[in-house]
This record gives structure tokens, sequence and C-alpha cells, in this order.
């Protein structure tokens, strides 16, 4: 009972604080995370700006055979305005406990930049990846985007509008899939402030909006929901898979009935997994999507 009852704290705790502006909840969280499986390297750096690197959490045990690991490169939300990479070590755990070789950017946020200027550090973010991963044992044609909440509507205008991609000579199936866990995707009227001041005129909020690019011709993308979100209301995945799939386009869907927004994150970590239905459904999305970067033809 004691053991139940302190599980039931600490998801009572984190679930309702993490992510937000206080940082104790995640450091606590992270203090539960496994420190054996995986090498760290901080700090690496992508660009010239301060908020311009990345970590790298390695695999020690898949890469006994020295075969080159499937790469994620995992976007953490914030709102646009905030966000550090050190904060998603619970994540990287769970992707490497998989086999897979993560990578957590940092990027210029809110008021440093606002969009489209917003895009440019998660497009050279991935520039480096594809550039360098194979020098950290990674395999270069085994890369995908995972994002939550900020961080999937990132990852959904990559693979969607092919302009910033292109901006650093690489296009949306230069990567394998893209999984998007409770992301803002049709998220018009703005009405707080702070998002009209992030996403400027009317035109410029309507060209932020990943379901507008949507062509048919997308790599895989796995939308993943929680049904109990009242931060990005579920008919955000709703209405672009249905977008996409008018276009027929490559999407999946899976609902978690009863996750919230932070919960679409915080059940990746080892403490708050439970059957680890979200962890799982991640994986089998990317494990059937391995070497699949081809262009669609319709």
């Amino acid at each position: 009972m004691i053991k139940i009852s302190h599980l039931i704290l600490l998801s009572f705790i984190l679930l309702s604080a993490l992510l937000s502006a206080a940082c104790s909840p995640v450091n606590v969280l992270n203090s539960l995370i496994p420190s054996q499986g995986y090498a760290v390297k901080r700090d690496i750096a992508y660009g010239e700006l301060q908020r311009q690197q990345l970590d790298m959490y390695i695999p020690t045990a898949a890469n006994i055979n020295k075969q080159a690991l499937p790469v994620i490169l995992f976007f953490y939300g914030g709102s646009w305005d905030s966000g550090e990479k050190e904060d998603y070590l619970f994540a990287a755990e769970a992707f490497t406990s998989q086999g897979y070789l993560v990578v957590i950017p940092n990027y210029r946020v809110y008021p440093e930049v606002k969009f489209p200027q917003l895009m440019q550090d998660p497009a050279s973010a991935a520039k480096w990846v594809k550039t360098h991963i194979a020098e950290y044992g990674g395999d270069a044609e085994q890369i995908f985007m995972v994002g939550h909440s900020a961080g999937a509507h990132l990852l959904a205008m990559l693979a969607l509008n092919p302009t910033y991609l292109a901006e650093v000579s690489l296009t949306p199936q230069s990567f394998n899939g893209y999984v998007g866990l409770a992301g803002p995707y049709d998220f018009l009227p703005l009405k707080s402030p702070r998002l009209k001041d992030i996403f400027g005129s009317e035109e410029t909020q309507r060209s932020s909006q990943p379901i507008h690019y949507v062509r048919g011709d997308n790599p895989p993308l796995l939308l993943a929901v929680g049904l109990k979100d009242g931060t990005v209301w579920p008919r955000n995945t709703f209405h672009l898979a249905q977008a996409i799939r008018a276009q027929h386009g490559q999407v999946d869907v899976i609902e978690f009935p009863k996750y919230g927004h932070v919960d679409m994150v915080a059940k990746l970590a080892k403490p708050l997994r439970g059957n680890s239905e979200l962890l799982n459904a991640i994986v089998q999305f990317l494990n059937a999507n391995r070497h699949s970067n081809q262009v669609v033809q319709h």
C-alpha cells in the first residue's frame, strides 16, 4: 500500500506541474530515471548561437553489435516561449531503452524569435543530425522526429511545408517519419496577446498552421492525442488527420481516452509509464517505418 500511495502522490505532483514554469517537478521526475543503459553527450553545437545546442543520448546495450542505430530527433514543447533540453532526460531514457539514439536540441524561443523565424533552429538541428549523426553511431538513413505540444507543431511544419527544410538543402522525405504528441495543427483564431505577438499578422498566422500545407505527399505521420487534453484541443489532431486522408496521404491516429495534455509526454517516463501504452504505440510506428523514407506518388 505504501508503494501504491507513493506512486499516486508522485503522479499527482508531476502531472499537475510538469513542464510548467516551476522546474522542481521535472527534477524530481528525472532523479527517478535510470542512469544506466545510455551514454550522454551534452551541449553539442549545431549553430553559433547560445540556444543552438543539443544533447545526445546513445544506448549502450543496443550498440554491442556495432550496427548503426536508428535515431529520434525530439522537440520538446513549451508554448514556443520556453523549454530546456536537460528537462527531457525522462523522454530520452524511454527511447534509448528501445534501442534508439536520441537527440534533443534547444531552439530559440519567443521573444528572441517569432514565427516564421521559429522554424530556423528546428530545421538547422535536423540538418546537423542528418549530416553528423553517423559520427556518433547513428544511422543517417533512419531518422525520425518526435515532438510534444509546440514541438509537435514545429515538426508538423517541417513534415508538411517543404520550405523550411529546403533552406538547409533537405526535404521532408529526408526523414523516415514524424510523430506528433498533443500537437496544435489548426489553432486559429488566436485569442491571447502573447500568441498574437508570436504569430504576427493574420496572414502570418494562417501560414503558421500545418493544416494549410497538406498535399498528400507527406512522409509517414503518427498523431497521438489525449482525449482529456484541455490545453491543445483534440480537434487539432482530428482536423489534420482528416485533411491528410482527404489527399490520400499517410497518417495514423492513436487516441488515449484518459490522457490530458501533460500526460502525452509525461507517460513516457518510467515512473509514470504504467503499461507503456504511449511508448509502445510510438515505437511500433517507428519500427514499422524504418527505411521507409521514399516519396509517395499519387
